[in-house]
């Protein structure tokens, strides 16, 4: 049975979106999600949503409770993760404004919990192919319908933020072939993995970082705005989507 779990934000939990929304509050073995979580349904499938940085986007990247919020989906029931984010984007043809679904990411992460084995037994888990191939081709068609402008198959690099970048570690991230970069992805998306949830990251470009001189270098206030002028694509992006995501019920196989 499918079960879509959002991490986000940004209306998501609108009333509007999903049917029959209730909110729920949980606990797990590592605390409280970073929100409540919103559960409803659209066009019969179950949807739950957090919100990843707090209703009130209080929580700053690295005090995330990525374990609690990853575990709480599982025992819901979820099966697939579409999680939001910003990205800036270190490469001139991904614009602002512009969709990536990556399939790839580099941690440079450094504080977080990243695992759930970190007890009593050792678990290696696979990491080559960390993002759900088919959500990928799911998010692709389902934009391309849309007439949205998207990338597919780059690479996300998750620092450990709240700091933005300097301009000598974002070319030097670009010298990595990293092509968009955030403060969310890693842990987010090794803990899904290990719960063999299918997880795949729907990124908005919203800056070109630092590295681009001929343009300003990223502030809180632009990321806010770019986000702001295109979430309801980003809402429609995922509305469409899921409904898609049944008809891949058989061959969504990690």
């Amino acid at each position: 049975m499918i079960k879509v779990g959002i991490i986000g934000g940004s209306g998501l939990d609108d009333p509007d979106i999903l049917k029959d929304a209730k909110e729920v509050a949980v606990e797990t073995p590592y605390g409280a999600p970073t929100s409540v979580l919103t559960c409803g349904a659209i066009e019969g499938i179950d949807v739950v949503i957090i919100a990843r940085h707090g209703k009130d986007h209080s929580i700053y990247p690295t005090k995330v409770n990525f374990r609690a919020n990853i575990w709480a989906l599982k025992e819901q029931g979820c099966t697939h993760i579409l999680a939001a984010t910003a990205v800036g984007s270190l490469r001139e043809e991904i614009a602002p404004g512009h969709l990536v679904f990556p399939n790839q990411f580099i941690d440079h992460t450094k504080k977080r919990q990243a695992t759930f084995f970190d007890e009593d037994v050792v678990v290696h888990t696979s990491m080559a192919d960390p993002f759900c191939q088919n959500l990928i081709d799911v998010l692709s068609s389902t934009a391309q319908e849309l007439d949205m402008t998207f990338h597919r198959d780059k690479t996300v690099i998750t620092i450990e933020g709240p700091r933005f970048s300097t301009r000598a570690e974002s070319h030097m991230f670009r010298g990595w072939n990293a092509d968009v970069i955030n403060m969310s992805t890693v842990p987010e998306v090794c803990l899904a993995r290990e719960k063999k949830i299918h997880y795949a990251a729907v990124a908005m470009s919203t800056d070109y970082d630092c590295w681009h001189e001929e343009e300003e270098p990223v502030t809180w206030e632009m990321i806010k705005k770019t986000m702001g002028q295109n979430s309801d694509n980003v809402i429609r992006l995922f509305i469409n989507a899921i409904l898609k995501i049944k008809e891949y019920e058989d061959i969504c196989v990690q």
